[in-house]
């Protein structure tokens, strides 16, 4: 049998620091031992003198998903969504997209227009649809209540995913009353205040999401932005998003 060389102690501390690192990238490639998943949303106003966003850089900074805004009431379209969409997958950045909410018109309508917009939310690197509620337009508890019931309902049918509900403690503990119906959708919070956790509303056992800062700044994008983390209660992030 032939001998194998005899390793130095000196020799033998390099091979197991290098080993140490190799295997401290595979565990943060395979997303054992990586941080969170971070992503930044983005609107009309991210694209500073009609300058488009920079997707490549936006994950070669780490950022692992986008939540971009495609609707908002009964008529808008954001005229980047299709670019951004396109671009943002290139890049291998899992989208999320969400329609701004105007409860003082239809809940149905609303749903129709982002759900032809969209064109569904099940495909690779896709994100279940977003409703970002933060106005009441004049409604009552009651009757916003019930309005975000039907927009929602409307929403699963035409998509076939349960929607993420996007809002901010005191606008759900005023605004809808706090109430507690909602608990079965996944929650996207938004609370700037600093703190460990954000405030979870309506009796919702954990968020999904959270809104940390409206003023982020990261590589690819112009100007400040907002900036979210998923906490895996839905999953893992690979499965949540079809990847």
């Amino acid at each position: 049998m032939r001998e194998l060389p005899v390793i130095s102690p000196k020799l033998r501390r390099i091979l197991v620091a290098l080993l140490a690192i190799s295997v401290s990238g595979i565990f943060s490639a395979t997303g054992t031992a990586a941080a969170d998943p971070t992503g930044p949303d983005v609107s009309s106003w991210q694209h500073v003198d009609g300058r488009m966003i920079n997707w490549s850089d936006v994950r070669s900074a780490g950022h692992n998903f986008a939540m971009l805004k495609a609707t908002e009431g009964v008529t808008y379209l954001n005229p980047y969504f299709v670019a951004d969409s396109v671009l943002m997958r290139n890049a291998g950045i899992a989208r999320g997209t969400y329609h701004y909410a105007h409860p003082n018109q239809s809940p149905e309508q609303q749903a129709a227009l982002y759900a032809a917009v969209v064109l569904g939310q099940n495909g690779p690197l896709d994100l279940p649809p977003v409703l970002d509620l933060e106005e009441s337009d004049g409604l009552g508890p009651a009757a916003l209540i019930d309005w975000t019931h039907r927009y929602l309902n409307t929403v699963q049918a035409l998509t076939g995913r349960l929607p993420i509900v996007y809002t901010y403690p005191n606008f759900w503990k005023s605004a809808m009353a706090n109430s507690t119906e909602f608990t079965r959708y996944p929650l996207w919070i938004a609370d700037y205040r600093g703190n460990e956790q954000p405030e979870v509303p309506g009796g919702w056992p954990a968020w999904t999401f959270w809104q940390t800062t409206d003023s982020g700044y990261i590589p690819g994008i112009s100007g400040k932005t907002d900036m979210n983390v998923y906490s895996g209660a839905q999953g893992t992030f690979a499965r949540f998003a079809n990847m």
